[in-house]
Parts: C-alpha cells; sequence; structure tokens
C-alpha cells in the first residue's frame, strides 16, 4: 500500500432545488468522506491506497463498500455492524454560493470503531498513513482508535499525515484544540488550513501559524489558504506555493481532500515538497470545479494537462 487512512464515510443527499430543505422533494444521493476522497483521489492518480472503517449492515453500508471498492480502493479492513446504522448528511444549497450541512451521524457504525478493528500487519505494509480530526471527535472510541492506529504506524515506521480537519460541531473547542494539537505533535507531516490553524493558535500570519505547527514537532507543515495557495514549513525549506485560478467555483466541498490526496501522490513518487504542493493545490483547483465530493477527483492524464496548460497560459502572459 502507498496510503492507508481510515474514517467515517456517509451517504450524502443533495436537494435538487435551492432554497430551504423543507421545500425540497427530489434529491440526489452520493458518496462522501473526508477520508475516503483521499483514498479514491489517490487511486484514481494510479497509487494503492486502503480505508479502514466501520459501515451499518443496511443498504447504505453496502453502496459505499461497492462504490469505493469500484474505485480501486483496497476495502478489506471495512467492518460490518448489525447494531449501528450507516451515517448520513444533507446538502442544503441555500443560495448559489451558500450551503449548509445537516448530519445524522450520532452513534453511527463508524462511530464504533475501535482499537480492535486495526491490523498492526496491514497498517505497517504502507508508506502512509492518513488520518484526520474528524474520527477522533465521533467518540471515545474513535479517538483511542486513532491514536493506535498512529503508534502502530510509527512503530513500523509509517509515515503520519494529519488533516486537521475541523468540524466544530462535533466536540467541545477545548476538546478539540487539545485533541488536534495532540496529533499534530505526533504526526510527519500536518496539513492545516489557515482556519483551523487560527482556531487551535489564534490569528496570526501563514508563516507564524506554520512555525508554530512545527514547534510541536511534525517534520513538516503545509498549511492551506484556499484559492492563494499554501506555504511550506520544515526544516529544509520554507515559502508559499501559489494556487491555481478557477474561473467558477462550482462546489468547494472536497477541495481540501483533493489537496491532500495531490501532495501525497507527489511525496509517493518522492518530487520535492514545494511540488508535491503545486500538485495538492492543482488537484484542489480541479475538485472545486465539479459538483460533489469525489466527482472532480482527476486522473492522471487530466492533472497533468491542467497544470501543463496553467503553466502555458502563464508563459504566454
Amino acid at each position: 500500500m502507498d496510503v492507508i487512512t481510515l474514517g467515517e464515510t456517509m451517504v450524502l443527499f443533495t436537494a435538487k432545488s435551492s432554497g430551504l430543505m423543507r421545500y425540497a422533494g427530489d434529491f440526489s444521493s452520493k458518496i462522501a468522506g473526508a477520508e475516503s476522497n483521499v483514498a479514491i483521489g489517490l487511486s484514481r492518480l494510479g497509487h494503492q491506497t486502503g480505508w479502514i472503517s466501520r459501515l451499518g449492515s443496511d443498504e447504505f453500508g453496502e453502496r459505499i463498500q461497492s462504490f469505493i471498492r469500484g474505485e480501486g480502493v483496497d476495502v478489506s479492513q471495512v467492518t460490518f455492524d448489525d447494531t449501528a446504522a450507516t451515517g448520513l448528511y444533507f446538502k442544503e444549497k441555500l443560495t448559489a454560493s451558500e450551503l449548509r450541512l445537516k448530519y445524522y451521524r450520532r452513534d453511527s457504525a463508524a462511530s464504533r470503531m475501535s482499537a480492535s478493528d486495526l491490523d498492526e500487519d496491514y497498517i505497517s505494509r504502507a508508506q502512509f498513513l492518513h488520518v484526520t480530526g474528524i474520527t477522533p471527535a465521533l467518540s471515545e472510541h474513535c479517538y483511542e482508535t486513532v491514536l493506535t492506529a498512529v503508534e502502530y504506524a510509527k512503530k513500523n515506521n509509517v509515515k503520519v499525515v494529519f488533516d486537521p480537519n475541523l468540524r466544530r460541531k462535533l466536540w467541545s473547542e477545548d476538546r478539540a484544540r487539545s485533541v488536534l494539537r495532540e496529533l499534530s505533535a505526533l504526526a510527519d507531516i500536518v496539513l492545516p488550513g489557515i482556519d483551523e490553524a487560527e482556531f487551535i493558535f489564534g490569528k496570526s500570519t501563514p508563516e507564524t501559524l506554520a512555525k508554530s505547527f512545527f514547534d510541536l514537532g511534525p517534520a513538516t507543515v503545509i498549511l492551506k489558504l484556499g484559492k492563494k495557495g499554501a506555504y511550506v514549513f520544515s526544516e529544509e525549506e520554507e515559502g508559499f506555493v501559489e494556487g491555481f485560478p478557477v474561473e467558477q467555483v462550482v462546489d468547494p466541498v472536497g477541495a481540501g481532500d483533493g489537496f491532500a490526496a495531490g501532495c501525497l501522490s507527489g511525496l509517493i513518487e518522492g518530487i520535492n515538497v514545494k511540488e508535491a504542493v503545486r500538485r495538492g493545490n492543482a488537484v484542489g483547483a480541479i475538485v472545486t470545479m465539479a459538483d460533489g465530493d469525489v466527482e472532480g477527483l482527476p486522473e492522471r492524464d487530466r492533472l497533468i494537462g491542467f497544470i501543463n496548460k496553467t503553466d502555458k497560459e502563464d508563459v504566454e502572459r
């Protein structure tokens, strides 16, 4: 495996009409989950990925497993739970630019993940373990599961990649800050967004915020700055990596996961950190141009074409 990740994936229902969801009569349904998004994004770029989770023994769980397996991701470590349901959430399009999400995930099957669901040998065969701040927020069992996964990874020289991916509604602010700092300190690579960095450390410059994460212990910090790009901080190099322009943002949800997939793709292939981040910026930009979490994740040919086209336009300017 190149990358193994673990976390909850749900079925997403989106109202086909705009406005308040109470008036919606028709919904489309898709698959969405930060960690599986990353696994699928990497698979489309030609990498070997695995996803660990727990699903309800219901039709939604079957659909999720089938979909993710169909994207080339190994799902051999997925457990089905007879006593809990698969999580769901709804996307409400109030206006073209205003979205609202409503989750139905309390006591879901994924929230019951435990350390006993993990196979140390499976994790030991990866180059990278990717975890997010969403999973430990689901329950105390999930928190312990993430810590155990990280322990197995470090014990077997697997690099740990942590994306804080803050979800304020899932836990208290004090608990969130404490756990996000703890996991950042345990990681080799941290991928915070600028809002998450300010949540943990307070408002400051990208340079200072990246340094604050670095001081916790990770070898590399990649601070996401939205359309502006990202800021890299490590012992070897630091500085801004410019983002890619997008004419029209259709759906920003999932762009951060695409960014993570692009970065990890570059790191797997051994290119330098800034070039890997540039690849992440490109994938993130492409994702915003399609509706849905995984629908815009590019395959390698499209990614290369997008980067080359942007480079050519920059030269012509």
